[in-house]
């Protein structure tokens, strides 16, 4: 039998409904939708100074504006909808860097590290049976969150240079038995399925590295993709939702870009600590009998 197939996975295969019940039960347990807000809120306070951190690290590599569009086409998986207004409010920021000194810098770099800091926690929450084994140490904790921004900053100019040759590409087309055929489809087609395969690789990059004690690309492959698989099908949920009968606008007003993006957090961190919350269930098959109960969270 392949080694990627163990007992954990028949039973699984056997019994998904047990398992997705199992897994509801300690998701709920974990107060797993109180961690969510935590890190859809802290998100929020990240995203604008990670943005900025980052494009004005790499414009001096490439031309801001083929940037802030590669930027707009990742914001499109993050904040189904409000990529344009993010984009359009950083380009105004940009614009007046100038103003930018070392004391707006550093808190800056502070608060784009939040929601990594507070998603190691929530991490540590949900895979609480590693802590117990081993835990991290603090300045590898501090640490991390920079390390990752650093990541995220390389994945973006990896982005950068592959949609612009693909772009490229799709303009041009190719001469066909005489007949010009054009490639700009198959373009989006191909950028579409790398951005998906960036989007698990996220994911699982964050599975491994994020909670406590020894991982396993099989688990965290596994929790990205499922993961991955229900974001794609929330955020084009979203996107005919705000697009077609959402009245958000009208009640919050000036504040409905905030109110849609902070909401499009909340799903997306729900979603990323419900697949911890599938790697955690996992995991528990081969430390505790089936139905050993969930360690339960209480809050006063």
């Amino acid at each position: 039998m392949p080694a990627f197939i163990d007992e954990h996975a028949l039973y699984i295969a056997k019994h998904p409904g047990r398992f997705l019940l199992q897994t509801l039960k300690a998701f709920r347990a974990n107060q797993g939708l109180l961690l969510a807000g935590a890190v859809a809120y802290y998100a929020l306070l990240s995203i604008v100074p990670l943005m900025i951190l980052i494009v004005i690290a790499l414009s001096r590599v490439v031309p801001q504006p083929v940037l802030l569009a590669a930027l707009g086409h990742l914001l499109q998986w993050l904040v189904p909808g409000q990529s344009k207004a993010l984009v359009h409010e950083l380009a105004n920021f940009l614009a007046h860097r100038a103003v930018i000194g070392w004391v707006l810098l550093l808190t800056m770099i502070f608060f784009s590290s939040l929601a990594f800091t507070v998603l190691e926690n929530a991490m540590s929450l949900i895979f609480v049976h590693r802590v117990v084994v081993r835990r991290r140490h603090f300045l590898l904790s501090a640490l991390l969150p920079y390390c990752y921004i650093l990541f995220l900053g390389i994945g973006l100019l990896i982005v950068t240079f592959v949609s612009s040759g693909l772009e490229a590409v799709g303009a041009e087309g190719i001469d066909l038995f005489g007949a010009h055929v054009s490639l700009q489809g198959l373009a989006r087609v191909v950028l579409y399925l790398l951005g998906l395969a960036g989007e698990v690789f996220v994911l699982t990059s964050i599975y491994l590295v994020m909670p406590v004690g020894r991982p396993s690309l099989k688990h965290a492959l596994f929790g990205g993709i499922v993961a991955a698989a229900l974001w794609e099908i929330t955020r084009h949920v979203l996107v005919w939702y705000f697009a077609t009968l959402s009245q958000v606008s009208v009640v919050y007003g000036s504040l409905t870009m905030a109110i849609v993006i902070l909401f499009s957090l909340e799903w997306l961190a729900t979603l990323l600590l419900f697949g911890a919350q599938v790697i955690s269930q996992y995991e528990r098959f081969g430390a505790e009998p089936v139905a050993a109960p969930q360690p339960v969270i209480e809050t006063r």
